[in-house]
Order: structure tokens, then sequence, then C-alpha cells
């Protein structure tokens, strides 16, 4: 088959899920288009605009289908493109933007859900990475309708629901298989540690640094174990943005003495050593639709430490969750370090994320396709 596959704001999963999907999937003759992950609001709403005019000869090639991410304003660009109009189109969602937390600098305007809400509607399959996500797309859908002044037609979330499925983004089979080479083995966990009669619990905390994650209440938890006297040590991975909360710098300040490594790690192996070596993942994500770092470090045996909400659920059974507490960290963080310390005394062991590999998830991405080229045009 011929697919155009398009990422309009081609950030880490999306591209991972991209790579990951073209690669085991060779038999497809694949066009690629992507747009980097800068400039949110005009990315989201001129991506059409920049394709159509930009990739025109690229874009009106004749193809079986249409793999497009949820950020692509697909409505626009079958206008701008009208070869493009009658193409199935499967639409991707590794997020929406209904289930965003509120902050002093979160973008306000109602676009972006909008552009969900088209693209779920406009597309022929819509798949979703977890059930979270499905779910608080149509149920933001349903407040967001209510809200519209007038002409709001009948039943447009029951539409999307009925054409909707669930396919997380899959793990490659080296996060499972390959161990990292020596050359990239991360320096010694127990560096600059004091001397104490236990071997530091290994921490490993992997996110984008913004207020999504949860900065405020990485802090409480490492101020929690200080106070506990928990003997450990923590690599903080990700990428740092200019305008990146501030609680990173007091951290960085507060806790030189407990951290192995602190900032983005460039080589991807290296990154995947620091993964594979950690006794636990932690995250404090207020803001989470899969958890790829997460899921890979599961999958190199680390035990995960997560809040009880967003995806998290799904992934994990509850032994592993911790009560999420989202206005009141203090109580969250403790909550956290109680089952910190049930990981640092043995008490869990790493729980079975193979559902997530290619092997298992291939197959069914490869059904969808066949099904969506079966489609003899849209079904709107």
């Amino acid at each position: 088959m011929r697919i155009l596959l398009l990422s309009a704001y081609d950030a880490a999963s999306h591209r991972y899920w991209r790579e990951v999907l073209v690669a085991a999937l060779p038999h497809h003759q694949w066009t690629q288009l992507a747009l980097p992950p800068r400039y949110f609001a005009w990315r989201i709403r001129g991506n059409s605009l920049s394709w159509a005019f930009n990739e025109r000869a690229t874009l009106e090639q004749p193809y079986d289908l249409i793999v497009a991410t949820s950020m692509v304003d697909l409505t626009a660009l079958r206008g701008l493109v009208p070869a493009l109009a009658s193409t199935p189109t499967l639409v991707y969602f590794h997020e929406n933007q209904f289930a965003y937390p509120a902050s002093g600098q979160a973008f306000k305007s109602v676009e972006p859900q909008i552009l969900n809400l088209y693209n779920a509607l406009a597309a022929d399959l819509v798949v979703f990475n977890s059930a979270f996500n499905r779910d608080s797309l149509l149920q933001g859908a349903r407040s967001l309708l209510r809200k519209l002044p007038d002409q709001i037609p009948a039943g447009l979330p029951e539409r999307i629901q009925q054409k909707s499925t669930v396919v997380p983004v899959p793990l490659s089979e080296q996060i499972f298989t390959a161990a990292a080479p020596a050359s990239h083995q991360p320096p010694a966990w127990d560096n600059n540690t004091e001397h104490q009669a236990t071997e530091p619990l290994k921490i490993v905390w992997a996110a984008r640094w913004e207020f999504d994650k949860g900065p405020d209440r990485l802090l409480a938890i490492l101020r929690e174990l200080e106070r506990r006297g928990t003997n450990f040590r923590i690599c903080i991975l990700g990428e740092r943005f200019r305008n990146s909360p501030a609680e990173f710098d007091t951290i960085e300040q507060e806790f030189s003495h407990r951290l192995a490594q602190f900032g983005y790690v460039e080589s991807g192996e290296e990154y995947r050593a620091w993964l594979a070596s950690a006794d636990v993942i932690l995250s404090t994500a207020l803001h989470e639709f899969q958890g790829i770092a997460v899921l890979e470090a599961i999958a190199g045996g680390a035990i995960p430490i997560l809040p009880n909400r967003q995806v998290y659920p799904e992934l994990v059974p509850q032994d592993y969750l911790y009560s999420s507490h989202e206005a009141d960290v203090v109580r969250e963080a403790a909550a956290a370090a109680d089952l910190l310390e049930r990981a640092a005394g043995k008490a869990l062991v790493s729980p079975d994320v193979s559902r997530f590999s290619w092997p298992t998830l291939g197959p069914r991405y490869q059904e969808l396709l066949e099904q969506l080229h079966a489609y003899p045009n849209s079904t709107l």
C-alpha cells in the first residue's frame, strides 16, 4: 500500500511512533511529512497551509491511505489539496487538548480543542494510544459542545466513539532484548553518596521539564525521602526548555549530593542505559496519555512508582500506584515515599509490560491499515 504519513507537530513521542511504525512495516510504501515541534499555536493551525503549498507535488501523488497525527489540520488540508479529499484516513491521537492541566502559562484558545473535534469527525478511523486518552476526549468534547451557542448537531461524540479504537504506541523490540553496550553505561550511581549500610535506591525520573509533569511533586518527594533518611540516588532525565519551572533549579541546588545525572542525555543508547540500570522509575505527571519512558524503564526491569491518575491505572496494577492528592502536594509526596520505601525493601518486582511490544501490537496495526484500505471512500 502507498501510505502518506503526516506528523504536524513531531514531538518525541510522535517521532518515536512514526519511526517504529515505518521500520516495522517496510512492505508498505511510506511517504512521510513531519514538521518540527515548535510554535505550537501556529503549527497546529498553519500546518495545512505550509504543506498545501510547500509540499503540493508530494501531496498530489496517488495514495491508498493517509495516516495522520491529531495535530494535522486535516479538514483544511483536504480543502486546500482536493486530491486528498477521498483518500481513506486514520487519525492517531497521542494526546488530546481537552485533558491538559490548567496553569498560568497554558495556551488558552479553544482552537486546539476544535481541531481535535474536527479531525476526529473527519477521519475514517480514530485510534487512541490509551483508553484514558479516548475517554477524556469524548468527555471534553461533550462539555465543549454544551457551551456552544446554537446549531450544534446531535450525536457528535457518539459518532467519534463508533469509529474509535485503542492501540498503544508500541515499544521497539530492542527495548526488551538489547543490553546497553559497555561504552554507553552510565556513570556509577553511588558517586558522592554517604557511606551507609545499604545500597542507595536508584531512582530515574524521565519527562519533559514542564509544569504538567509535576516538578513541584518531584521536589516534595525528594524532600520527604531526605526527611526520612532514605538512602537514594536520582537520575533526572528529559528535555529542558527556556522557561522550565523553577523547581528544577531548586532540586539541582538542594539535592546535588543525591544527583547521579541531571539533564538531557543526547545519546539514545546512554538514555536507555540509565533506564535499564535503575531500581525505580518514578513519575509525578499531571498530564500523561501513555508514558513511553515509564514503559521503557519497566521493560528494562525497573519498578514503577506512579500516581494513581491519568493513564497509569491502565499500565500497571494498583500495587505500583501511590494515592493521587492533586490539591495536597505534601500528602501525595508522603504516599509516594511510602511506596518507594517498599521498593527499596524489595517488596515489589517489575511488572510485565510485554503487551506493549511490537510483536504484540504489530498485527493490530496491520489489521487497521487493511481495514482502512478496504474502505471504498470516506465514510462520512
